[in-house]
């Protein structure tokens, strides 16, 4: 199962329910545009709209469940789940102690990470990079999340992919922490010993006010829905608020350490 083959499967509901595109698209209450884009192949379907399309043309979850598959062609499987909590979220907190994350990475960044060591043929590189881009569509949803994002200062200076890779990171950060969804905040380095040391985190509240959690270790990543572990996360996440700068202190010291204008 694969893209293309969803994209299939939709037309083929629409056609049997004999819904336009134009008529979709005021059904899902997404655009017009939106619609062609994702059924020309512009555009990668969202979790989101697999639902609303679900809804929309009576088809009992099965553009849901297709896109599930589709993922799991795609992605590693342990990370599936976290992406359907990720697509379905209203507000995104996340926590990195060395790196720029995913969601607000530059595609030279993104692929001078999953690159790095050698340890992925260059095949599987450009897939993951073409994937964490895709992640990055939240940001064109009519609704999207509201969005935390807490650093560590040290992700601000490690020249990853080298020095102009970074810098025109610094600048994607900036474009990105003037939307109205999102927060950006530093954790300065001389804050010294802090609770995300340990590792870094996100974590989801989905539309129905469930939280969970999503962590890495060396090997894969765990999406945890246990309350305790939920909960300890928070407090985390709290605790790190609490050094660290103001969002505008945050862009301060973005706009110093960017090299060029």
């Amino acid at each position: 199962m694969n893209v293309e083959m969803w994209v299939r499967a939709l037309k083929a509901a629409r056609a049997g329910a004999e819904v336009s595109q134009e008529a979709l698209a005021t059904l899902t209450k997404w655009s017009p545009s939106t619609v062609a884009a994702i059924e020309t192949g512009r555009r990668r379907p969202t979790m989101e709209f697999a639902v609303a399309a679900d809804e929309a043309l009576a088809t009992g979850g099965l553009l849901a469940e297709l896109l599930i598959a589709a993922d799991r062609q795609r992605l590693p499987t342990w990370f599936v789940p976290w992406r359907n909590h990720e697509e379905q979220a209203i507000r995104l907190c996340e926590f990195e102690p060395c790196l720029i994350p995913g969601l607000l990475q530059t595609e030279d960044y993104a692929r001078a990470v999953i690159s790095a060591g050698g340890l992925n043929p260059t095949k599987l590189v450009d897939e993951l990079v073409t994937v964490r881009m895709e992640r990055q569509q939240l940001w064109q949803r009519a609704e999207s999340p509201q969005c935390v994002f807490v650093l560590d200062e040290t992700a601000l200076r490690r020249p990853v992919g080298g020095p102009a890779v970074l810098d025109a990171q610094l600048g994607r950060l900036m474009e990105l922490a003037v939307m109205p969804s999102v927060r950006l905040h530093v954790v300065p380095l001389d804050a010294g010993a802090h609770v995300g040391l340990t590792g870094g985190f996100l974590l989801a509240e989905l539309p129905d006010g469930e939280r969970v959690t999503y962590v890495e270790d060396v090997a894969r990543g765990h999406v945890i829905d246990d309350p305790d572990v939920v909960r300890l996360i928070g407090r985390k996440w709290d605790s790190l608020l609490g050094e660290a700068f103001s969002t505008s202190a945050s862009l301060d010291l973005i706009r110093k350490l960017k090299v060029t204008p």
